[in-house]
């Protein structure tokens, strides 16, 4: 079998892991960070009618197109693995659509939680933790077990709560660090992911 039927038969979770290195790997090759941040990375002073970037995609694409932009291989090697141990089992329920459903929704859900609390930035938002995230946070409510007897909402609300603390304690970690995390597109990612994992696996299986 040869690579290019190997890439046809691969699962959604590893074509969208094919493309976000592949954008990565050319940027890197060429050279291009210092262009290609401001091009395609979300800016939330765009969306103030007095503030333009010359030459960049619409701002209405930059969540998307953020997340095919990573600072370094860490960035996008974090990002990758977690899509690669939690995409799969979210594939496996709510299928391929589900999945890339799930996955733009992620992605400007967690733009739109970065953009309420920087209204100002003029900073690109890069990389794909907001999109991932709501895939974490489908997996987490698909396949977590409720402790104790508590399930419905109170199991929603432990694994918000929970998601939310860590992504808090990753925030402090960085204080005063020249590299900033958005801390607040992870959490609004991650509930995205949370409301909308029950609705799509009810929506593909409406007819069994």
């Amino acid at each position: 079998m040869d690579w290019q039927t190997r890439l046809a038969q691969s699962s959604l979770t590893t074509k969208i892991i094919i493309v976000t290195a592949v954008a990565w790997l050319l940027v890197m090759a060429l050279g291009q960070e210092r262009w290609a941040y401001p091009f395609g990375g979300f800016i939330p002073l765009r969306f103030d009618d007095g503030f333009t970037v010359e030459g960049a995609l619409p701002a209405i694409l930059t969540p998307l197109s953020a997340t095919l932009l990573h600072a370094d291989f860490m960035h996008l090697a974090f990002n990758m693995l977690l899509m690669f141990v939690c995409g799969k089992g979210v594939e496996e329920a709510l299928g391929g659509r589900g999945l890339m459903g799930l996955y733009v929704i992620g992605a400007y859900v967690a733009a739109a939680g970065h953009y309420l609390f920087n209204t100002d930035s003029a900073g690109p938002m890069i990389g794909a933790s907001g999109a991932v995230s709501a895939i974490i946070g489908a997996y987490a409510l698909l396949y977590s077990k409720p402790r104790n007897g508590v399930g419905g909402w109170k199991h929603v609300a432990s694994l918000a709560g929970a998601w939310i603390i860590i992504q808090l304690l990753i925030g402090l970690t960085t204080v005063g660090s020249p590299t900033s995390i958005a801390i607040m597109a992870h959490i609004f990612g991650f509930g995205a992911g949370l409301a909308l994992a029950r609705p799509m696996l009810m929506w593909r299986y409406r007819d069994a």
